[in-house]
């Protein structure tokens, strides 16, 4: 039996816009200006919706030498903020972003991570909102705190060390997701090392998106994917990115395809090159 899409329309979500168990996080967020999201958030936003920002909510602190960039909070802490949000188990989460779904993917992702499975993303996000004309506000919306219990399913996520060990095995697939230039070592906008890990394989996450900035329909993402699996069972298959965060667009964009059980190595190239000892290819680095 397929499993229901992790996606809701904008016509879909504004019929439950006032309903107390639907809470509405907004993710929109720019790497190269953080407090971008805030400023378009108290411009205007779905009505009722939270605020939920990368870097203060959606990760943890940064350790030098120890994390990438964007960290996963502990589930305790994430916890205390979908309590905050006033989430628990019976509130179904929308999460929604400029309209590409990167941000809000890894909200999605790590709702599921914590055993919340009411956890939807907007197709098409804030410029679908808008396009279909959809009420906006800049009034702050407001939620009563409630108890989430948090229950993380560590099978979700790769370790650096699990990466390390599976990485150019055959009956395993490693899969970089960001652009090809990146992946190559020939371009690196971010990060202080370029390359890629030895043994992956690029599949840049932009496939999964069509000539509007949208998700591909389910049939167009499952022919993508079959591609790039190839004969790797989906649960052998392992996603990363820069720091975590487009990576999780894979692991959405699978589920829209109706694939199940990849992994999320959430610290991704920021985390495996804090370690010098560990590996790269690129330009200058052989596999």
């Amino acid at each position: 039996m397929s499993q229901p899409s992790p996606l809701i329309s904008a016509p879909d979500l504004s019929a439950r816009l006032n309903e107390p168990d639907w809470c509405i996080l907004d993710c929109r967020f720019a790497l190269d200006d953080p407090g971008q999201g805030r400023r378009d958030y108290a411009d205007a936003h779905i009505p009722n919706a939270l605020y939920a920002h990368l870097d203060d909510d959606l990760s943890g602190p940064v350790a030098a030498g120890r994390t990438g960039r964007h960290p996963l909070p502990s589930p305790a802490n994430f916890g205390a903020t979908l309590s905050q949000w006033g989430i628990d188990s019976k509130v179904n989460v929308v999460a929604y972003d400029h309209g590409d779904a990167t941000i809000a993917a890894r909200l999605w992702w790590m709702l599921r991570w914590v055993g919340h499975e009411k956890a939807l993303v907007l197709d098409g996000g804030w410029a679908a909102w808008l396009a279909t004309g959809g009420a906006v506000t800049a009034e702050t919306g407001l939620r009563r705190a409630r108890s989430c219990q948090v229950l993380p399913n560590r099978a979700m996520v790769a370790t650096s060390a699990e990466v390390d060990e599976i990485r150019g095995r055959s009956d395993w697939l490693l899969i970089d997701s960001r652009t090809e230039e990146r992946f190559r070592g020939e371009s690196e906008p971010i990060d202080p090392v370029a390359g890629h890990i030895p043994g992956a394989v690029n599949a840049p996450f932009t496939g999964n998106l069509g000539s509007d900035g949208r998700l591909l329909p389910a049939a167009g993402l499952r022919s993508r994917f079959a591609g790039i699996l190839g004969e790797t069972a989906p649960d052998r298959a392992v996603f990363y990115c820069g720091s975590g965060v487009t990576a999780a667009h894979q692991l959405l964009a699978l589920e829209v395809a109706g694939v199940e059980g990849a992994r999320l190595y959430a610290g991704s190239w920021s985390e495996w090159i804090a370690d010098p000892r560990r590996p790269v290819a690129g330009p200058q680095a052989a596999d």
